[in-house]
């Protein structure tokens, strides 16, 4: 079931009932998970449910659940299994026959493209991005002709570096969306290309603080997509042994790429 992502008014009637008729709420963190239920006055029992244990503790909840146990299933902040714990367990349960009931709330990632005013008829979500340059710049590079809305999360620590990779793969005048700390006290929705959001946020120390949902406007569907990600790889390579603006020429070239486009990852 979900929990709020900031604002605890967003836990439903319902969900506040699900929690208190539950024999056991498993939770991804039960300190963080205390502060929730000490507000709602709830006091049903916690065990701890995280990346580290999931696998060895799902058997022993399947069986509770088999023995008629009732049990809550919550994450730190929005929607379990969204770039948090629990599909193990849900999966178990539902090999062992036993119904598996969403409650649903706030997401993130729903909550931001709800506000973004990007296209929200396909997208595709793809969680955090890795933590090291190297793994994150690939993982940008194979989103490069993706024409859906890309919803990333990131972290306050990442956040400076993944703009600029950002900029350097999609280019500096793609159209996105920067929102900061959703239902908070703080909440931020910046808009602009990924060069005003990178210079924003590399600017003002404020914008780099709390928990982002960083949501990139498709590829143009009129470009060639698979030209210009094979371009923009080529580029990459050239880029480490020449100057920008004579790797941006031989890659296109090299690719037939349209050499504006490859430009535009200069800016």
């Amino acid at each position: 079931m979900a929990t709020p992502i900031g604002n605890l008014a967003d836990l439903s009637p319902r969900a506040q009932q699900v929690l208190r008729e539950a024999d056991l709420i498993a939770a991804e963190d039960t300190r963080h998970s205390a502060a929730l239920l000490v507000q709602f006055g709830i006091v049903t029992r916690t065990v701890a449910l995280h990346e580290h244990n999931e696998r060895d503790k799902s058997d022993d909840l399947v069986q509770r659940l088999r023995e008629g146990a009732r049990i809550a299933l919550i994450s730190d902040a929005g929607t379990p299994l969204v770039s948090d714990p629990g599909y193990r367990l849900v999966r178990a349960a539902r090999a062992a026959g036993i119904a598996v009931s969403p409650v649903p709330g706030a997401c993130a990632a729903i909550a931001a493209l709800s506000v973004a005013g990007l296209p929200s008829d396909r997208f595709v979500f793809e969680g955090f991005l890795p933590a090291k340059s190297a793994a994150r710049r690939a993982q940008l590079q194979a989103l490069v002709g993706e024409t859906r809305t890309v919803i990333f999360y990131e972290s306050s620590h990442r956040i400076e570096e993944c703009l600029r990779d950002c900029v350097d793969i999609f280019g500096a005048e793609r159209h996105a969306v920067l929102a900061r700390e959703l239902t908070k006290l703080f909440e931020t929705v910046l808009d602009g290309t990924l060069a005003d959001l990178a210079a924003r946020v590399a600017s003002d120390a404020d914008q780099r603080r709390g928990e982002f949902v960083l949501l990139v406007a498709g590829a143009d569907a009129d470009v060639d997509v698979a030209k210009l990600a094979e371009g923009r790889r080529v580029f990459e390579i050239l880029r480490r042994e020449l100057p920008p603006s004579r790797a941006a020429k031989l890659a296109a070239e090299i690719t037939g790429a349209s050499r504006k486009a490859l430009y535009e990852t200069l800016e």
